[in-house]
């Protein structure tokens, strides 16, 4: 794969001390500028921004889709790791004791595509899903 530019995503959080507590302390995200309402973060290499929305409900009971035997839900956002590093952050999440939607596991075992994944919630409802492949060259594999 070559190169790839960062993207930028930026999402609403109902309270900015617990997303830096998530994204700073738990996910382990540099944080970069930031003011009273949002909060620049450093997704492997990708520009992810927080933006207080006070007027925000926590909502878990989301829309899903089926996905090899899971509902995962929709929508969802992440980043496609190395398997070291997948297996590494999946080791981290678990020790700071992160609820998982869908525990960490291998996807489509066996077969043209296999991936590692996990899914999980950010306080605010974000759902986060985090994908690990041996080749990344297999992630637009038919």
């Amino acid at each position: 794969m070559s190169a790839i530019s960062p993207f930028h995503l930026a999402i609403p959080v109902h309270d900015l001390a617990q997303a830096r507590e998530f994204y700073g302390e738990v996910l382990g995200f540099a944080e970069g500028r930031s003011s009273d309402h949002w909060i620049d973060y450093n997704c492997y290499g990708h520009q992810l921004v927080v933006h207080l929305d006070t007027s925000m409900r926590v909502d878990l009971a989301r829309v899903t889709s089926a996905v090899d035997g899971h509902q995962v839900p929709m929508p969802h956002f992440g980043v496609v790791l190395d398997m070291a590093d997948w297996q590494n952050l999946a080791h981290k999440l678990e020790e700071k004791g992160v609820r998982f939607v869908i525990e960490p596991y291998i996807r489509f075992q066996g077969q043209v595509g296999e991936q590692a994944t996990m899914f999980f919630y950010d306080p605010s409802g974000n759902a986060l899903e985090f994908k690990g492949f041996q080749e990344l060259s297999q992630l637009f594999s038919k």
